[in-house]
């Protein structure tokens, strides 16, 4: 588990360059033995370390940790392109339990509207049903973001699918073409999954509401990481393909959190439709036969037809057409 003491101790080592533990440990105010410690947790987290004797350590692959100040400044690029981007309140904490567990906490006692807060490391991440997300220090986006709707839950129901669209169209201006969308929630890249989005709903029926937003995005997945995944993944460097430069994470939060921003004042003029036939342009499974997996562990089969103005999917079989709120999709062999 990394900590803060070790993301002080990887903040030196962000420069590529070696550092002895005696250094290391003066930096910090440890020994020699606990700095040693620190950064084998750092290895288990996914970061490679080089060690050589008389040398110190350097981290092999380089990340541009998070920063609050690079993202605002990004973000500002941003507002300049499309001035009706609302503010934005950017905070960066290094180790958390979980981005929207910690803001869904303060939404009972403050406004969270249009708060972002991005975590380098959770130690609790959460995706769809509770499981459990896996993230890279350095090498992964995870961040929550906040949002006050006047409306109920109902109309908010295809809010997760609003995401995907927006989350996509981020990747696309940041010259990542080529991810897909998985219903309900899922960001794939040829049927590796490259994302995922969490959306959990505070209020009154009717509304109003308060949304937070939960987005987990693989940047740089390393081998070791994709291993203890339970399910096949990939990263946007795999998008950019090989040539492309490393992938300015600071800079792909910034654009993220602004289409979101963006998409949450389009969707609470107008709701889920207006997204609707671009979302299914998106989805990776539009018109394929499919097979779906239901809460209740029953499954039914059918042909993706699309999703209807709620955001459920539409599955046909044969002149018959049935619609779902939940489930699991998988693509179904001829």
């Amino acid at each position: 588990m990394l900590t803060s003491l070790g993301f002080v101790l990887l903040r030196q080592l962000a420069d590529g360059a070696f550092h002895s533990g005696e250094d290391l440990a003066a930096t910090v105010g440890l020994t020699r033995a606990r700095v040693s410690q620190l950064l084998k947790e750092a290895e288990t987290a996914g970061l490679a370390l080089e060690r050589i004797r008389g040398r110190g350590y350097r981290l092999l692959a380089t990340p541009d940790f998070l920063s609050a100040d690079l993202i605002r400044a990004a973000l500002s690029e941003n507002v300049r392109r499309n001035p009706d981007i609302p503010l934005l309140h950017i905070e960066v904490v290094d180790e958390i339990a979980s981005t929207s567990t910690e803001l869904l906490k303060r939404g009972q006692r403050k406004d969270i509207h249009a708060a972002v807060l991005a975590a380098e490391w959770q130690t609790a991440g959460r995706g769809r049903r509770g499981r459990k997300w896996t993230a890279v220090a350095g090498g992964s986006l995870t961040f929550s973001l906040g949002w006050r709707f006047d409306q109920g839950a109902g109309y908010l129901a295809g809010l997760s699918l609003a995401v995907g669209v927006a989350v996509i169209r981020a990747l696309e201006a940041e010259g990542l073409p080529g991810v897909e969308l998985k219903w309900p929630n899922d960001l794939i890249y040829r049927h590796l999954k490259v994302g995922g989005i969490l959306v959990e709903l505070n209020g009154d029926a009717l509304g109003p509401s308060t949304v937070v937003v939960g987005v987990g995005l693989n940047v740089r997945m390393p081998a070791i990481a994709k291993r203890d995944i339970d399910q096949p993944v990939s990263d946007l460097t795999a998008v950019a393909g090989r040539g492309a430069g490393p992938i300015d994470r600071n800079r792909l939060l910034a654009r993220v959190v602004a289409e979101l921003a963006s998409a949450f004042t389009a969707y609470a003029d107008t709701g889920f439709p207006p997204f609707a036939a671009e979302w299914q342009r998106r989805h990776a499974y539009q018109g394929k036969p499919v097979k779906l997996l239901l809460p209740d562990g029953a499954s039914v089969k059918g042909t993706v037809a699309g999703v209807d103005s709620t955001g459920a999917l539409v599955l046909a079989d044969g002149p018959r057409r049935a619609r779902f709120l939940s489930g699991e999709i998988s693509l179904r062999r001829a």
